[in-house]
């Protein structure tokens, strides 16, 4: 589908999580601009002044937006302030993909995520150099803007995207740029896969949202904001993430530290 969004479509929230995802993503280009310098945090995981910097910006705007809503970010789980969550809370990834943002690929995001109930009901997938803006709720559907730095994003020209069907012929079956590994390819065996796509980041839900793919799974360690925006793109657009024996998909898990079971996403049946 390529309609535009029409201007009652997408709610406020949203439209105020995607801008304060946008301004993110500029903060990131202009360090992405510079000589980048990364440090390793007590997971071994590298973490840049960019990945500080944004989420600083993005937990000063979420304490704006909305000030009675706990804020799980990446970077200050790192640091040890992890608030207590209850029925409603965000995620946060200032920069979804910093092995990408080092490497220059261009495959990196910030993502941005409302749930209630354990559910991804809002999300926003921000990806500065590529220009592409995805956002998504569950009463109004998914969208892509295109996201030129220098500005804001231009809602009236938004897309509606859809998750699609599985062609006859096969999958397209996406896969993580840093982390494909064995256990992958032996999931994707029992599928007709006609051919693989590999991506960096949280865009691996969105290429599905948009219907340039069909399934990804991940067989690896995530953590709950590495998934939770793409995953409300993704579910937005009518696709489905479950953990890979078909179980629900839940957030909220800090009894195990934000961290995810294996999973996989697909677009539409």
């Amino acid at each position: 589908m390529t309609d535009h969004i029409h201007s009652h479509a997408a709610s406020p929230m949203l439209r105020a999580l995607a801008a304060i995802a946008y301004d993110a993503g500029a903060i990131i280009l202009k360090h992405y601009a510079d000589e980048i310098v990364a440090k390793r945090k007590d997971d071994a995981s590298p973490v840049t002044a960019a990945d500080e910097e944004a989420e600083r910006f993005i937990l000063k705007r979420l304490a704006h937006l909305a000030p009675d809503v706990p804020v799980v970010a990446e970077e200050s789980v790192a640091a040890g302030k992890l608030p207590k969550v209850g029925h409603r809370f965000f995620l946060v990834d200032p920069l979804d993909g910093t092995k990408e943002f080092i490497s220059r690929n261009g495959e990196f995001t910030v993502n941005i995520a409302e749930i209630v109930e354990g559910k991804p009901v809002r999300g926003v997938v921000h990806a500065p150099a590529i220009e592409r803006l995805f956002f998504g709720e569950m009463l109004s559907g998914a969208y892509e803007a295109k996201a030129a730095p220098g500005g804001a994003p231009d809602f009236g020209e938004a897309k509606r995207i859809q998750a699609r069907a599985v062609s006859k012929d096969g999958m397209v079956a996406v896969a993580s740029r840093s982390h494909r590994d064995a256990a992958t390819d032996e999931y994707l065996a029992k599928y007709k896969v006609k051919e693989f796509v590999s991506a960096g980041s949280s865009l691996k839900f969105c290429l599905v949202a948009a219907g340039e793919a069909d399934i990804y799974p991940r067989t690896g360690r995530t953590m709950e904001w590495d998934t939770a925006a793409g995953h409300a793109v993704l579910a937005a657009a009518g696709g489905t993430v479950t953990q890979l024996d078909g179980k629900p998909f839940l957030y909220g898990k800090a009894e195990r530290g934000f961290d995810n079971p294996f999973f996989v996403a697909k677009g539409a049946d």
